[in-house]
């Protein structure tokens, strides 16, 4: 079965699968666009050029006519676990008959994470999807039907980039305006923080912003102006403190919640935006509560569509299980490009180590893209690991905050040797402990690292460069960072990277078999 899946909204993007196989997944905002694009005739085109045929469905991730999920739906809707969120209807497509399936957006979270996990299928599972809006555990029983335990909380992440904007100067006084990178921002902040440290005053103020229904419709920061934290700056210490307490207090009452009521020692399936907090992750998986712990790498909504046309193939196949891999996206494109002021040469690991050695950063680019926001060694910027003034170059190559990290990316046969971790990371999604204090560049302030590992099977390019690395240096880690503009999906064309090079000053970069060094 041939199934062509589209998410509508921000972070928009095309999926397809065919014999149970995920062919493609192309987002809106790669190849340059701004950050959670959604769904425009480029990408349409650019998908269409990967399908040979019409598909045998159309499926349609559900969503709402607006910017927030209690707007009206359209196909399948925001809301609902179950079945009934379901469309299935003829429709005329390219001149054929094919069938229209939808469901629910909140669907697409369970199902995408279920239909990618290595569980098998038969597997009774527990679901968390925690996201803008939901915030909720499921059960998900052999037979892949699936019923909510309970809504620990509404708008677990819009109200986590609320606290953000509350502190920030530059964010608006007005309802209803919200910025996708807030949540990611404060992540960073949290570890600054010391636990265990707020008054009965920084409670209060969690406890009201914990306790809305709808934060973004129903508070906008003015209404907090006399609390101390209004526009007092993200990077002061009290804030620091006050980001550190809010995300214990809001990880704690869904653990609480877990402990209570998840006791069949289940494997726990986690998606949603919220599953892009490593810390958080980390903190799932030291609660001893689940057997075993998956998050995909598309966990926010970039795998709304492939949850989606996963749970069209169960409905009428009854498989609900697909075979993936992360580096589903587009070949890079070699359009037309000055490289008038690089050397070119045939790749050479040895080279390129070398020159890494030496404190240059370079862009790597291999294969098709990563699907999901995290670049995982296919559109990278690296760099050696050893020093902080070469964090202080990344982010300011990156043109981004002083107090952002830079994670590391590591052979996966050496990880134990540098972090206390919790097994394989490919997708970079857990914060580890680092134990080596030579690790300078990817050491955040409260000595941990969001790694990433790689072998032979999952990137053998990068193992090949890794392994030269560690050959020439003793480790083999190397810092790694997402190759994109500010505000823009990943770089997939030659013009746009030779662009990038030269306004950032990187030192050259690396094209599937050519190295280019900046003359």
């Amino acid at each position: 079965m041939k199934i062509l899946s589209y998410k509508a909204g921000h972070d928009g993007h095309v999926a397809y699968l065919d014999k149970s196989k995920l062919q493609f997944s192309i987002e809106a905002e790669k190849d340059s666009w701004p950050r959670y694009e959604v769904v425009t005739p480029s990408l349409n085109l650019r998908a269409m050029e990967y399908v040979d045929t019409i598909p045998d469905v159309v499926a349609i991730s559900g969503w709402v006519k607006g910017f927030h999920s209690v707007n009206d739906p359209v196909e399948g809707g925001y809301y609902g676990e179950g079945v009934n969120t379901i469309v299935d209807r003829t429709q005329n497509f390219l001149g054929k008959e094919v069938r229209l399936f939808s469901s629910s957006h909140e669907r697409s979270h369970i199902l995408g994470a279920y239909g990618m996990s290595p569980f098998p299928q038969g597997q009774a599972c527990y679901a968390l999807i925690w996201e803008g809006s939901l915030g909720c555990f499921y059960h998900i029983d052999e037979n892949v039907h699936v019923t909510k335990i309970g809504s620990v909380m509404a708008d677990p992440g819009n109200k986590y980039a609320f606290l953000y904007a509350l502190a920030d100067p530059s964010f608006p006084i007005h309802k209803g305006f919200f910025r996708y990178s807030d949540a990611g921002k404060l992540m960073a902040l949290v570890s600054y923080g010391k636990p265990n440290s707020a008054s009965d005053s920084d409670k209060e103020l969690i406890d009201f912003i914990l306790s809305q229904k709808a934060i973004l419709l129903d508070v906008d920061k003015g209404q907090l102006r006399d609390s101390p934290y209004f526009n007092i700056g993200v990077e002061s210490e009290q804030f620091k403190n006050l980001a550190r307490n809010f995300s214990d207090t809001l990880f704690q009452r869904f653990h609480d919640f877990a402990k209570e009521h998840l006791t069949e020692k289940l494997p726990l399936l986690i998606a949603g935006g919220c599953g892009l907090n490593c810390d958080w992750n980390s903190e799932w998986h030291n609660t001893g509560l689940f057997s075993d712990i998956f998050i995909p790498p598309c966990t926010n909504d970039s795998g709304s569509a492939i949850g989606t046309a996963i749970d069209a193939q169960r409905h009428y196949t009854g498989e609900a299980k697909i075979n993936w891999s992360v580096y589903a996206g587009e070949a890079f494109v070699h359009d037309k490009a000055d490289l008038s002021e690089y050397d070119a040469f045939d790749l050479d690991y040895a080279q390129v180590s070398d020159f890494l050695k030496n404190q240059n950063v370079i862009a790597w680019v291999q294969g098709k893209y990563e699907i999901g926001p995290r670049a995982l060694g296919n559109r990278s910027l690296i760099a050696a690991p050893f020093t902080k003034e070469m964090h202080a170059r990344l982010n300011k190559i990156k043109n981004r905050e002083g107090f952002r990290p830079i994670a590391p990316i590591c052979l996966e046969t050496d990880m134990d040797a540098y972090f206390e971790n919790h097994g394989p990371s490919p997708y970079m999604l857990h914060f580890q402990k680092v134990k080596t204090d030579a690790l300078k560049t990817i050491t955040h302030v409260d000595g941990s690292a969001r790694a990433q590992t790689v072998s032979d099977a999952t990137n053998p390019e990068m193992t090949k460069l890794l392994m030269q690395f560690k050959s020439d240096t003793g480790y083999g880690v190397l810092c790694n960072t997402s190759l994109n503009f500010n505000g823009t999906g990943f770089i997939n064309r030659m013009s746009d990277l030779v662009k990038y090079a030269t306004n950032a000053g990187l030192d050259g970069f690396v094209v599937e078999d050519k190295f280019y060094k900046k003359k």
